[in-house]
């Protein structure tokens, strides 16, 4: 099963991201308080998998992602697709690009990741999402915005 392992909201840019326990996922905007969602934005919510970061020795929220998933193959989502995320809808628009930034975590940081940083998401309908949240993939058209 899929699910929400931690949850990361960034207040401040640059600065590290807060882990919370629930979040406030708003439509067409991201987390409640995040800096980095914006209304009419694909880049509201960064999905990242457990996996990956524990595969490259990185700790969660490290990369900056909003949600660390479990038991989901998050390269494998394509745009389009549709999650229940706890209460809330996202709906996944384009893979996350590793900045420059990346390598201030570690040198070559940047490069390592390109095709594994995680997914964006922007949000379709409102809804809180919790630590331990189940992640259901929906189908493509099966939900109505």
């Amino acid at each position: 099963m899929a699910e929400v392992l931690r949850l990361f909201v960034a207040f401040v840019h640059r600065q590290p991201m807060r882990e919370v326990e629930e979040a406030a996922a708003i439509e067409d905007r991201g987390l409640e308080g995040c800096i980095h969602g914006r209304p009419g934005s694909r880049r509201q919510v960064l999905l990242m998998d457990a996996e990956t970061l524990e595969g490259m020795g990185l700790l969660p929220g490290v990369i900056k992602e909003n949600i660390t998933t479990g038991g989901l193959a998050v390269r494998e989502l394509q745009g389009g697709q549709r999650l229940r995320v706890g209460d809330a809808l996202l709906e996944v628009t384009i893979p996350c690009e590793p900045c420059h930034l990346m390598n201030e975590i570690r040198p070559g940081l940047q490069q390592e990741l390109r095709g594994r940083r995680g997914m964006l998401c922007r949000v379709v309908q409102a809804g809180r999402i919790r630590r331990g949240d189940r992640i259901e993939v929906l189908d493509f058209m099966r939900v109505a915005s």
